[in-house]
């Protein structure tokens, strides 16, 4: 059982901790090319989607993903810049309620999704931005691998 009252906390502390002084499309090429070494560690493909105001800045889509993929993706960015939390954010939320994003916010899951993997792309003293996301993994895996890519990006950029 998932102790949310740990999690949510948790989840929370990462957006607030992973957050950029600026972003640009050097940024974008740079990170997007760190999650694919990262992503590459697991055994199945993904694909990486790097938005910032609606313009596309990184896309990768590893061999053996199809659209189905860039679905998820699109969903999980609409999510994310609606209520400017992560994805697995948003859905442990509901799952800490009992409640599907249907029954929460009356919203189709044709256009949104509650599933781990997309992250608020987040300048200090701005806001949300954009998406960085990942699909094609276990949710918890998705989101792990943006987190962990954004928060090694961000510590080479303050040395």
């Amino acid at each position: 059982m998932t102790d949310y009252s740990t999690l949510l906390p948790q989840l929370l502390d990462q957006e607030e901790k992973l957050q950029f002084t600026k972003f640009g499309s050097d940024d974008a090429l740079a990170l997007g090319l760190k999650l694919i070494d990262n992503a590459s560690a697991y055994p199945k493909p993904v694909v990486i989607d790097i938005t910032v105001a609606g313009h596309e800045l990184f896309h990768f889509a590893m061999q053996g993903t199809g659209p189905d993929n860039n679905e998820w993706v699109r969903r999980k960015n609409n999510s994310v810049m609606r209520f400017r939390h992560s994805s697995f954010y948003l859905g442990q939320y509901c799952a800490s309620q009992g409640k599907t994003l249907q029954e929460k916010y009356l919203i189709s899951e044709q256009d949104y999704v509650f599933h781990g993997g997309a992250f608020p792309l987040i300048i200090k003293g701005v806001g949300v931005i954009g998406t960085v996301t990942v699909s094609g993994l276990a949710q918890q895996d998705d989101h792990g691998v943006v987190v962990k890519t954004i928060a090694e990006y961000i510590a080479t950029q303050l040395q």
